[in-house]
């Protein structure tokens, strides 16, 4: 038979050890700096179909079986200023998401399943827009 203080004593040891192991499971899943420089890359889902590089800026433009989505970043984010970005699918409304932003503005997202779509974004005045893309 087991005595009360060895099973007690092996509970605790086994509690600790389990503890360890799943904080440093987080450490290795969330990294203690893990860079969010690039969120935009995170903010669309499907693939990177266009970048459009200008001086103060990116827009990029991601599509998905179903769905066109856009975002602009600052090239160089820091300050708050003008930023937007639109997106529209031909025959249907702009999707535009304007403001003064740090980072990016969007993300901005519409259903585009077999439609053609323009995108534009700007950040301090300057921008770029990308004309009938995705036919």
């Amino acid at each position: 038979m087991f005595d009360g203080v060895a099973v007690a004593g092996t509970r605790r040891l086994l509690t600790h050890v389990l503890a360890v192991l799943v904080a440093a499971g987080f450490l290795v899943l969330a990294g203690p700096g893990t860079p969010r420089a690039d969120a935009a890359a995170t903010a669309c889902s499907g693939r990177l179909v266009k970048t459009m590089t200008f001086a103060t800026g990116e827009l990029r433009v991601y599509k998905n079986r179903q769905y066109a989505c856009a975002v602009t970043v600052a090239k160089r984010p820091g300050a708050r200023r003008a930023m937007s970005v639109s997106v529209q699918p031909r025959g249907g409304r702009a999707a535009v998401d304007a403001g003064r932003f740090t980072r990016q503005a969007g993300p901005v997202t519409v259903h585009a399943l077999n439609r053609c779509v323009r995108a534009s974004g700007t950040v301090a005045g300057r921008g770029a827009s990308t004309g009938w893309i995705l036919c």
